[in-house]
C-alpha cells in the first residue's frame, strides 16, 4: 500500500467495531493474501483501501498491483469493477 510519509509518525486514535459482512470468496482470498504480503491485518488493509477510495486515490503502488495480479491468477479471480453491481449469490 502507498504510505503518505507526512502522516507516518502521527498516530490517530480510533474506535474499531466488529462487523460481519459477506464478500465474494475469491476476492476475500486475494485480500487476505495481500494483507499477508504487507504483514498487516485484513481490517487494516480494508481500512486503507476505503480511505484511499473515499479520496479518489489508488491505494496501491506498482509492486502491490503486480502482487494483486498474481494473487488473482492463483485464486481464479476474474471479476472486475465493471461487474461490481451485477453480482448475485448462488442459491443453495
Amino acid at each position: 500500500m502507498a504510505v503518505n510519509q507526512e502522516n507516518v509518525s502521527k498516530p490517530y486514535t480510533v474506535e474499531r467495531v466488529q462487523s460481519g459482512f459477506r464478500i465474494e470468496k475469491r476476492l476475500l482470498k486475494v485480500l487476505k493474501g495481500l494483507a499477508e504480503y504487507h504483514d498487516i491485518s485484513l481490517g487494516n488493509l480494508v481500512e486503507g483501501i476505503v480511505l484511499h477510495a473515499f479520496e479518489g486515490k489508488c491505494a496501491f503502488g506498482d509492486q502491490s498491483l503486480a502482487r494483486i495480479g498474481e494473487l488473482k491468477k492463483i485464486y481464479g479471480l476474474d471479476l472486475t469493477a465493471d461487474v461490481s453491481h451485477q453480482l448475485v449469490e448462488i442459491e443453495k
